[in-house]
């Protein structure tokens, strides 16, 4: 945790939703780093002293939230502000932008936050991107079926971790998956809930890139292979690798692309999380948001790199020079999927998991008597298990080994059905999602 905050130490603002998994690494990378940090959260309640001592904004008041930013950087100025999710990252870059530090510009942000915009910004700018619609579910849905060829991918314009992303190989499916991301953005609160997007599946490997930008110019950090194909029809991610087991060529290009999508956004500096897809046709970006990567997956950055991900992009948005340095071996994360729905019992074989030879650590995350839901309506991983080893495939066939030996003990769900029910229906039923 910080040092006792001094008015002369350099201090840093991270504007995070009160349940991002990235704000402790920060303000570990912060204590490191010597600066003070301040968090800027919804976490007025929260047992979490890094929230309850911040500063307590609304994520969904823009103005107020950025009127209370800047009151605070009056009483003591910040060295630089930082986004840690998709949805802080505009706030962030406002921010920097009226306070004159290190930021990318605002709009370049939305680009890279809202799916529909960004897809219309690259094809633009003649970067490889699927074919795409937008579908409004207020409208007709048979119609807008017609203009789309089929495999296809629907997802919401905003939502991340693949959440209501459902591929989709014929009209009677896209009537049906339609109607269940709608169900999934009227219980979230999103900006857009009527209009979501349809683009071509494109078949082939997928990778994430993590990398920083500095006066626009990209610095690839890690390719990350996915070796688990990501076909449908939902997109839950599991196995993260580096280094990348792409031919030198196609990892070129994918620098290429990514830089040329960043060119399109405007984006200028600071940390990029890029997705893509690899075929023998192109490379094809699925996404590049301002942020680094999500979850815990970070700490697989510190095993690649030698330095945390969070202290790197700290030691940036002050104008420090970084002090990674890419280190020998392979690296890997299995982030350890939902099962089914259900209660969660208990983990069983976490031990055994972690005496596989190359496994790191096996982290838990949720607790017994959690409610698991899986993908495309889930959000949550069980846990993660983190690997290293002399090359990309024993880092990977250990997370494999050790995901074996885990049994996860699920307990039905049982809800009772509302009042409104029709009284045939009023029994209480496990819940299947």
């Amino acid at each position: 945790m910080p040092a006792d905050p001094s008015p002369a130490r350099e201090r840093v603002l991270l504007i995070a939703p009160h349940s991002s998994y990235r704000t402790i690494p920060f303000i570990e990378a912060a204590s490191k780093l010597g600066v003070d940090a301040l968090v800027a959260s919804e976490g007025q309640h929260s047992v979490i002293s890094a929230y309850l001592d911040g500063l307590h904004i609304n994520l969904h008041e823009t103005d107020a939230a950025l009127a209370t930013i800047l009151q605070a950087a009056r009483a003591r100025p910040f060295a630089a502000i930082i986004g840690t999710d998709d949805m802080t990252t505009e706030l962030a870059a406002v921010a920097a932008q009226q306070l004159g530090l290190s930021h990318n510009p605002p709009a370049a942000v939305r680009f890279a936050r809202r799916k529909d915009l960004a897809r219309q910004r690259l094809a633009q700018q003649g970067v490889p991107v699927p074919r795409h619609h937008c579908i409004d579910l207020r409208g007709s849905l048979a119609p807008q079926a017609e203009q789309l060829d089929f495999p296809c991918v629907l997802k919401p314009l905003t939502l991340s971790a693949s959440r209501g992303v459902i591929r989709v190989d014929n009209p009677e499916q896209f009537l049906r998956a339609c109607a269940r991301i709608e169900r999934l953005l009227q219980s979230e609160e999103v900006e857009e809930r009527d209009i979501i997007l349809a683009e071509d599946f494109i078949a082939g490997a997928e990778v994430a890139v993590e990398g920083v930008l500095r006066a626009g110019v990209l610095e690839l950090l890690a390719i990350f292979d996915k070796p688990d194909p990501l076909d449908g029809p939902y997109f839950e991610e599991t196995y993260y690798i580096t280094p990348s087991r792409l031919p030198r060529a196609t990892q070129s290009l994918l620098q290429r692309r990514i830089q040329a999508a960043c060119d399109a956004y405007g984006l200028r500096e600071g940390p990029i999380h890029a997705e893509c897809r690899v075929n023998p046709h192109d490379v094809w970006i699925l996404e590049v948001a301002a942020r680094t990567i999500g979850g815990l997956c970070g700490r697989l950055f510190r095993t690649a790199a030698g330095c945390s991900l969070e202290e790197l992009v700290l030691a940036h948005s002050l104008g420090r020079l970084s002090a990674g340095e890419r280190l020998d071996g392979a690296a890997g994360v299995l982030m350890i999927p939902v099962p089914k729905a259900g209660i969660l019992r208990r983990v069983e074989g976490v031990l055994a998991a972690q005496r596989i030879p190359h496994i790191d650590e096996v982290v838990i995350q949720l607790r017994e008597g959690h409610e698991l839901v899986p993908w495309p309506e889930g959000s949550s991983y069980l846990g993660f298990i983190f690997a290293h080893a002399p090359t990309p495939e024993q880092a990977e066939a250990a997370l494999r080994e050790a995901h074996g030996r885990l049994n996860i003990v699920v307990a039905p769900l049982w809800k009772l059905c509302s009042q409104e029910t029709p009284a045939a229906m009023q029994t209480p039923v496990p819940v299947e999602r």
